[in-house]
């Protein structure tokens, strides 16, 4: 079975710099665990970020990771208050119905 990882947060600061940090976190996360990641940013709220890693099939394998790449890029630094994790399993697609 496959898992998406949904991390969302606020961060400190929306620019270049941050957002450079984060994107060499969440490379070094897929690289490691070896799943896509994707980096969201909500419309109308640009501090409030989330990082999407699909495709996750062993989700031990891939917190551990997470901490440790978490702690070597200092990314709680970069935010105010939680990271926030939920992980979904995978369904089945639903398939479009164009009528």
């Amino acid at each position: 079975m496959a898992y998406t990882y949904c991390i969302w947060y606020r961060v400190s600061d929306d620019g270049p710099d941050t957002e450079r940090l984060v994107r060499a976190h969440m490379a070094r996360l897929a690289c490691r665990a070896g799943v896509t990641a994707r980096l969201l940013k909500k419309r109308d709220e640009p501090r409030l970020w989330m990082e999407l890693y699909e495709g996750v099939t062993d989700p031990a394998r891939f917190e551990a990771a997470e901490r440790a790449t978490v702690a070597a890029y200092d990314i709680d630094l970069l935010i105010e208050g939680a990271r926030r994790i939920e992980c979904f399993h995978d369904e089945a697609p639903v398939a479009p119905v164009c009528v």
